[in-house]
């Protein structure tokens, strides 16, 4: 499995290969997670309370997430 970090800043964003140093928030799931997140046909609540997203450091800005990326 292929690990990236997502780097958000001044307006910005950033897909980079790879683990973060030090990142603020770690979201941890499955490929097809991702995918049904960002196809919108599942979101992350959900996949957190059905046990298919983990978070691990800033829970506050993991919740605040989707707020970057309303359409």
């Amino acid at each position: 499995s292929e690990t990236y970090h997502l780097i958000v800043k001044d307006s910005q964003c950033k897909l980079v290969s790879g683990e973060h140093e030090d990142p603020s928030v770690t979201l941890i799931m499955d490929e097809d997670t991702l995918k049904e997140i960002v196809s919108g046909d599942l979101n992350g609540m959900q996949a957190f309370m059905a046990g298919r997203l983990r978070t691990e450091g800033d829970m506050m800005l993991a919740t605040r997430l989707s707020d970057l990326f309303s359409l």
